[in-house]
């Protein structure tokens, strides 16, 4: 597999999980440890996107 092509899967699963995060975020789940988690995917995703995509346009 090709470094552009792994570099755009990883870029969509970031981009997932950001997604998932803040799904969970705006659902509103009472449990304090259940949004710490929601919080931490959401930070996570936007960090990871935003790492893959820099990574994506130096590769061009």
């Amino acid at each position: 597999m090709k470094r552009r092509a792994r570099t755009v899967i990883a870029l969509v699963g970031c981009l997932l999980i950001f997604v998932t995060g803040i799904a969970r975020i705006f659902a509103g789940s009472p449990s304090d440890t259940t949004m710490f988690i929601s919080y931490l995917f959401a930070v996570t995703g936007v960090i990871g996107a935003i790492a893959n995509g820099v990574y994506l346009s130096k590769a061009k």
